[in-house]
C-alpha cells in the first residue's frame, strides 16, 4: 500500500568493554545503515532482560562477559522466549579462540573476532540480511536456535586428552574423604562454586565443575536436563508438563521435582 514502510531491523549489543561496543556500533552504521541498535548493555543478565523487552532482530553477544557468558545469556533467553515471536539471529563476538571458531562454524552460527574488521562485518551483515529475509515461522526459528545452542554448550574438552570414565566420586566430609560409587549417584546439580552430588539418602558437595565432569559420564546413563543438572536416566520415574508447557521430572528415591530446560526437552518429546 502507498505510504507503507518496512520496519527497520533492530539489534542489541552486549559487550562489557565500552570502546569495543562503540566501535562495533560505528562499524554497523557504515555496513548496515538501516539497522537500528536499540540497546547496548554490558553484561549477560542485562542482555537477556533487554532482549525479552525489546525483541530485537539481531543479538551481538560478547562471549566473555562478567557474571554470565554470551552463550549462557543466549541459552537463558531461549528458555524464556515466547513461542510466537521470531527468535533473534545470534552473532557471537570473541577474541580469537580456535575451538570457539570451529564450534560456531560447525553449527552455522555467525561470529566476529575482536577487533572487528570491516570486511568480516560486511560478510556477517550479508548473512544476517539473508536470514531475516527467509521469514521462517517463529517456532522453527526458536527450534533452530535451541539446537545450535545445545551443541555449543556441550562439553568443550574435545581437544584435551581423554580421561578415563568416572567410577567413583571423592567427596570431602569433615576431615575425611567419602568414596561414593558412581552407581549410587542420582543427580549432579551445580550450586554456586560447588556441585551437589545426590544419592538416594545423602548429599555431598564437590568442587569439580559440571562441564569438567560431563565428558567422563556415559551420556546414555546420565542425561543433562538443564544447564546445571544431570540425572541418572534409569532413575526417572515420571515427566510432567504444566499449563505453560514447561516440563519437570521426578526421580525414584528422591522427593524433589527437577525442571527440564527447553534446551534439553527434546529427550522427552516421544513420551
Amino acid at each position: 500500500m502507498p505510504g507503507t514502510s518496512t520496519p527497520r531491523p533492530t539489534a542489541l549489543i552486549a559487550e562489557d568493554e565500552p570502546l569495543l561496543a562503540a566501535a562495533l556500533q560505528a562499524e554497523l552504521k557504515k555496513a548496515w545503515p538501516e539497522l537500528d541498535v536499540v540497546s547496548v548493555v554490558v553484561n549477560g543478565p542485562a542482555a537477556v532482560q533487554q532482549a525479552l523487552t525489546l525483541q530485537p532482530d539481531v543479538l551481538f553477544l560478547d562471549i566473555r562477559m562478567p557474571g554470565q557468558t554470551g552463550l549462557d545469556a543466549a541459552a537463558e533467553l531461549a528458555e524464556h522466549w515466547l513461542d510466537d515471536v521470531p527468535f533473534p539471529a545470534l552473532v557471537f563476538v570473541t577474541a580469537y579462540d580456535q575451538y570457539a571458531v570451529q564450534a560456531f562454524e560447525a553449527q552455522a552460527v555467525d561470529y566476529l573476532l575482536k577487533p572487528v574488521m570491516p570486511e568480516r562485518l560486511d560478510r556477517t551483515v550479508q548473512r544476517l540480511q539473508e536470514r531475516l529475509a527467509r521469514s521462517l515461522p517463529a517456532p522453527q526459528q526458536l527450534d533452530e536456535a535451541i539446537g545450535q545452542l545445545r551443541q555449543l554448550l556441550g562439553p568443550t574438552s574435545v581437544e584435551a586428552p581423554a580421561e578415563p570414565p568416572l567410577t567413583v566420586i571423592q567427596a570431602s566430609v569433615g576431615n575425611s574423604i567419602r568414596m561414593v560409587p558412581l552407581g549410587e549417584v542420582l543427580v549432579f546439580e551445580a550450586a554456586d562454586k560447588y556441585l551437589r552430588v545426590l544419592t538416594a539418602d545423602h548429599e555431598y558437595l564437590i568442587r569439580t565443575a559440571l562441564r569438567e565432569l560431563l565428558p567422563r559420564l556415559d551420556p546414555a546413563e546420565f542425561w543433562q536436563i538443564h544447564r546445571g543438572t544431570v540425572v541418572r536416566a534409569s532413575a526417572i520415574d515420571s515427566v510432567n508438563r504444566d499449563e505453560a508447557g514447561k516440563l519437570s521430572l521426578r526421580l525414584r528415591q528422591r522427593p524433589d521435582h527437577w525442571p527440564v530446560s527447553r534446551l534439553y526437552a527434546q529427550r522427552f518429546r516421544a513420551m
